[in-house]
């Protein structure tokens, strides 16, 4: 199987999010599959990649999330554990594969190339949420165009942020 992993995942997984502990042990071995036995859908143009390197350690050090970016960095071109997804750009600027539904116009902008990018890959892979709420705010919209979320925490969906 084919995965996409929104930032929060390896970032919960660091326990570098307000997510309760049970998210985090959940975030570890999500990712810990997802390396041993799937691949990693990622983007040509590396965005993916950048927005992991802004929130990570690129060291690989000290989380279980910061190993999964120098995991991804590393095995981005191994076709054994990650394949790559090309994002065109419409004229306006935005995701040509992003829906242009009017659910969706208010759509986080920072996570729209994870929509593009799972609705651009041949396998149309789900996309891997830990924390972020907005998924699941959208999750009807998103799912009506196509765009599979698989929810590790569901509990972390309807408790109040800090």
């Amino acid at each position: 199987m084919h995965y996409l992993i929104d930032t929060n995942v390896p970032l919960a997984a660091n326990g570098k999010s307000d997510a309760g502990p049970a998210c985090v042990l959940t975030a570890v071995q999500r990712l810990v599959q997802l390396q041993t036995a799937e691949k990693l859908v990622l983007d040509s143009g590396f965005l993916i990649l950048k927005e992991y390197q802004n929130k990570l350690s690129p060291t690989g050090q000290p989380g279980v999330g910061d190993a999964f970016l120098l995991w991804a960095w590393r095995n981005h071109t191994n076709s054994k554990h990650c394949e790559l997804a090309t994002l065109e750009l419409a004229e306006d600027g935005s995701f040509a594969a992003f829906p242009n539904d009017p659910a969706l116009a208010a759509f986080d902008p920072s996570d729209r190339k994870f929509v593009a990018a799972a609705l651009t890959h041949a396998a149309n892979p789900p996309i891997v949420n830990a924390t972020d709420t907005d998924w699941h705010k959208d999750h009807a919209a998103l799912n009506r165009n196509g765009v599979q979320i698989e929810f590790l925490c569901m509990e972390e969906m309807t408790k109040p942020r800090r």
